[in-house]
This record gives C-alpha cells, sequence and structure tokens, in this order.
C-alpha cells in the first residue's frame, strides 16, 4: 500500500546547499510545527584540506523556539543517532578517514527548530563540499504527492 512508504510520511528539505566551503556555515532552521520528529543529515564530502586536530569541521546541533535566538542541545534525552557534548558538539571532522560521510542527528526536543551549525577550526585554503537534509516526520502526510493530507495514523 502506497501509504506506508517513506515518501508519503515524511518530508525532505533541503537545509543547505550543497558547496564547497572555507567557512563556517549554519543549515536553515527546520521547522518542527506539525510534525512528531526531526533529523539533519550533514554530508560532508572529501575534504581540499589535510584534516587535523587544528584544521578540522565541528558539527553542532542548536535549536530555536523563534527561530532567531538559537542555542546548543547539550542533553541527550532530546538527541538520537549520535550524542551531544557540553557545547551541542556532535561530531568532528579532524581527519581524511572522517570526511567522505553522512552525519545524522534526530531531534525531538522541546523546541520548535532545529539547525545544525558547521564550524570550521584553522585555515581551511582549499574547502570541503557540505550539505545538509532536513528531515520532518508530519502528523499529516505531506501537501505534495498523490495524498489527499489525511491523517497517517
Amino acid at each position: 500500500m502506497a501509504s506506508k512508504d517513506l515518501a508519503n510520511n515524511l518530508t525532505m528539505t533541503q537545509v543547505l546547499d550543497p558547496a564547497v566551503t572555507t567557512a563556517t556555515a549554519n543549515t536553515t532552521g527546520l521547522d518542527l510545527a506539525g510534525t512528531s520528529g526531526a533529523m539533519i543529515n550533514v554530508l560532508i564530502g572529501e575534504s581540499g584540506d589535510t584534516l587535523s586536530g587544528s584544521v578540522k569541521w565541528d558539527l553542532i546541533l542548536q535549536d530555536s523556539s523563534d527561530n532567531s535566538s538559537w542555542s546548543a542541545v547539550t542533553d541527550n534525552k532530546y538527541v538520537s543517532f549520535a550524542d551531544v557534548d557540553s557545547s551541542g558538539i556532535y561530531a568532528t571532522i579532524d581527519a581524511a578517514a572522517e570526511d567522505d560521510a553522512n552525519y545524522p542527528i534526530g531531534y525531538h526536543g522541546p523546541n520548535r527548530y532545529v539547525r545544525v551549525a558547521v564550524t570550521k577550526t584553522g585555515t581551511h585554503t582549499n574547502g570541503t563540499p557540505i550539505g545538509a537534509t532536513g528531515i520532518t516526520m508530519p502528523i499529516h502526510r505531506p501537501a505534495s504527492g498523490s495524498d489527499n493530507g489525511s491523517a497517517t495514523g
């Protein structure tokens, strides 16, 4: 039955355009109104720089009640697929073995918006391809597609 497939039960949103970057970037805030869960999947490509403890990327989960003022999520009871530390960092990419990979994190916390801050440390001369997709599970089926928008439950 088509209503049981993922396309009829999840909404995907591009929250960070894929691009080679040398600077810190934030994904767009993912609006969780009318959803029962969310995940952001950050895609890291092969870095053109030599990654190390002093040239690295940190992925920090942040949430907000107003899509304007952001705070790091530091409580693991609000996340899945990864653990956050006291700074909200859930992944550090500081070696060649860690780039060219996906870094998903789920959020089911108390705030309406969630995003990932992709922060750089050190000098990134050549850059790293980075992009991100936000995935939500609407309480009602997504408005686009062939479904009629009725409740999924």
